[in-house]
């Protein structure tokens, strides 16, 4: 990434324009995907908060953790779909566009005040990410030529910034709006964010690469007959079974319930399915073995780590000062902390394990794995200080135990979400080499759809008590060190992988 940034940001040697040494398309899909993020991400910050409150939903804090759980695990199952779709009917390019306007008409539903128009705004806004998150890093690849293209981590890197910025942004306007003056008014101001993504991806789209507009593989007119008829047999399915719970009163209560039971057994369906395709080799399937050992960790680091927008924020809400250096501030500023930290941190993180690797001691991808299971059990274990001392004591506690946790959670997610990537892309069987990554996807839906069921009916877990933490952290403890006790073994079906 340094060389290409010593390169005159805004031109090359012929005269062609560029951005900072890369393709002049890498500008319009970082501003496109930084908007998109603003908006996903000021969603998230107000989401569980607008839930509990007072003025907002005032549900309970189970209730909202398992909506927010299930909103969260939807948005990253529908990547999978938004890339078939992609593949087979739109083609990339198209896909986000219509992605990013469903995503606008999902936030402009949420600030209607109307619970109904509330829960199909976040239908349209999981529905419309799916579309575009699956396609978009899609694009940034084909403005490079192949994977040997020197420019090309460089500009990974530099599109990863843009969705970092838009995460630190959205906390800071969209969380302020929503808590301080309006929650519509937030939600208002999260369509205003993606819609300026959209217009910005629509006015630079002349400088992506004709490669983006390409559907891969055509579907047949039969097979658009198919889906459709499929996909209307479905939406008639839920919308009997939301309906009776609509009618029944307990839409709120037992909505999620079916979603999370869904975004545990899709996961393991799709696993299974390529785990019995006898096209796969010997090798192919014991390295898709070894990433089954990767997946179920996976699954269960994302399901203590996503609270951190939930349990977290609730905490935050309900048992801290949000007082420091003589100044007050939003419960929803503390969703800013992560990507202000991945950004200090990554490169040091990254710049360790090189510097490890040249010495011949750089740990396993298992070991990794383990590091980032315990560091995750660790920051719930300081979790545990905070939250006795306000369940003994009562009032607020000091917000610096909430950044001490997402500080040792962002080095934890560094531990294992861009390894985790990188080890799905080596292990990918050649016939799903595009799908894998949808499928690593799938492990973060598991885990918050295990955090939506404990949370929902009849299970209705507060995950804010000491029993629960507790748990947790027994849960990542085994997980962890359950991976690296078998990291021979897993080291052996990943074969030359390493």
């Amino acid at each position: 990434m340094a060389s290409s940034l010593t390169k005159d940001p805004s031109s090359t040697a012929g005269g062609e324009k560029t951005f900072f040494g890369h393709p002049r398309g890498l500008a319009t899909l970082f501003m496109t995907e930084m908007w998109e993020r603003y908006s996903f991400y000021g969603m998230k910050a107000l989401l569980p908060l607008y839930l509990i409150a007072p003025g907002g939903m005032h549900m309970s804090a189970t209730t909202a953790t398992a909506i927010y759980s299930v909103y969260m695990a939807m948005v990253y199952l529908l990547t999978m779909p938004g890339g078939w779709v992609a593949d087979r009917f739109w083609g990339p390019r198209k896909t986000v566009a219509i992605g990013g306007a469903v995503v606008i008409l999902g936030h402009i539903t949420l600030a209607v005040p109307n619970s109904v128009t509330f829960f199909a705004g976040l239908v349209l806004v999981a529905l419309g990410s799916g579309l575009l998150k699956a396609n978009i890093s899609t694009m940034v690849g084909h403005l490079y030529d192949g994977p040997k293209d020197p420019r090309r981590d460089g500009g990974f890197t530099l599109f990863y910034i843009g969705i970092n910025v838009g995460a630190f942004l959205a906390p800071l306007t969209i969380g302020t709006v929503g808590e301080k003056v309006n929650w519509h008014f937030g939600f208002a101001l999260a369509a205003v964010g993606m819609a300026l993504g959209l217009a910005q991806f629509m006015l630079g789209t002349r400088h992506l690469s004709p490669q983006s507009d390409v559907v891969s593989t055509p579907a047949t007119e039969r097979e658009k007959q198919s889906a459709l008829r499929k996909g209307l047999i479905w939406l008639a399915v839920a919308a009997v079974v939301y309906g009776l719970m609509a009618v029944t009163g307990n839409f709120a209560d037992w909505a999620t319930v079916p979603l999370s039971i869904a975004g545990l057994v899709i996961p393991v369906a799709v696993l299974l399915r390529m785990k019995r395709d006898k096209e796969l080799t010997s090798t192919e399937q014991s390295k898709l073995s070894g990433y089954v050992w990767f997946f179920v960790v996976a699954a269960v680091f994302w399901m203590i780590y996503d609270q951190n927008g939930s349990t977290l924020s609730i905490f935050g809400e309900n048992s801290t000062t949000n007082h420091l250096l003589g100044f007050d501030f939003p419960t929803s500023w503390y969703q800013s902390l992560n990507p202000i930290f991945i950004m200090a941190i990554a490169p040091v993180v990254a710049s360790g394990w090189l510097w490890l690797n040249k010495r011949g001691k750089e740990p396993s991808t298992a070991v990794k794995f383990a590091s980032s299971l315990v560091l995750i059990g660790i920051s719930f274990v300081v979790f545990l200080i905070p939250l006795i001392d306000t369940a003994d004591n009562g009032g607020r506690v000091s917000p610096m135990w909430l950044v001490a946790i997402y500080f040792i959670q962002t080095v934890a997610e560094l531990c294992l979400s861009p390894v985790g990537l990188s080890v799905t892309t080596k292990m990918a069987p050649a016939k799903y080499s595009s799908q894998m990554m949808g499928v690593w996807f799938l492990a973060v839906t598991a885990g918050d759809s295990l955090t939506g069921l404990l949370t929902a009916p009849p299970v209705g877990v507060d995950l804010n008590t000491t029993g629960s933490v507790v748990f947790e952290v027994i849960l990542a403890l085994i997980a962890g060190v359950g991976i690296w006790m078998y990291r021979k073994k897993v080291a052996q079906h990943m074969g030359d992988v390493h």
